[in-house]
């Protein structure tokens, strides 16, 4: 992980310990769903997903690069489709807008200019087992965004470690990179997190922001 370059994290703030957000009360779930319900847990993850427009380290020759570059792999057990996913017990939901609490970071990254908004996302998803390897893809999260593709996994162990196993396409790479347009830049990295911190990862072309927060038992 690369440390935080100094004008991102003046926007960003990081580290920073996130405040616990008041829980708007649910909905009581049906009859039928009730025991579920009563158990049914979910760590909440959250995303930031930024373009880079200003080069964060020396020029390389991608092309090279881009051919030797192992592929961003899907879930374990990805078979296409959300349904399947929250089958398997770790996807739970997508987060609706007043659950996500990174609208802050979006704001400034907008006002500042430099970092253009890839996307802004968020979901409940249950940790596998440390040493699983059981990742959930962007496309079993509901996340569609044109030249973004790869995959998320939590894990818990002794702690919890978020990996992102991403990459994007990008039309016009940062001019001192060298890199010619349409380049695939990728981002894999796994480390530990801890709850309410921001996390910073990040490729010479793009960035994310990731937050975590614990799980909320459901309303029985």
């Amino acid at each position: 992980m690369r440390a935080v370059p100094t004008a991102l994290a003046l926007l960003v703030s990081l580290p920073l310990l996130a405040p616990a957000v008041a829980q708007t009360p649910p909905v009581a779930p049906r009859p039928a769903a009730q025991a579920a319900a009563a158990t049914a847990t979910g760590y909440g993850v959250e995303l930031v997903i930024f373009r880079i427009t200003g080069s964060q380290g020396s020029p390389e020759d991608w092309t090279a690069a881009g051919a030797s570059a192992p592929p961003v792999p899907g879930a374990a057990d990805d078979t296409g489709g959300s349904a399947d996913a929250a089958a398997n017990g770790r996807f739970v939901r997508t987060m609706d807008g007043s659950e996500l609490q990174l609208n802050d970071v979006v704001s400034r990254l907008r006002a500042n200019g430099a970092y253009p908004l890839v996307a802004h996302v968020g979901w409940i998803q249950n940790a596998t087992p440390w040493g699983r390897r059981q990742s959930l893809s962007l496309q079993q999260l509901g996340i569609n965004v044109p030249g973004l593709a790869g995959s998320v996994i939590l894990e818990r162990g002794e702690f919890l470690h978020l990996g992102l196993a991403l990459e994007l396409a990008v039309a016009n790479p940062p001019a001192d990179l060298s890199a010619p347009p349409g380049t695939i830049f990728t981002l894999h990295d796994n480390h530990r997190v801890k709850l309410y911190e921001r996390n910073y990862y990040d490729s010479p072309a793009f960035g994310v922001i990731a937050l975590v927060t614990p799980p909320q038992r459901a309303a029985k």
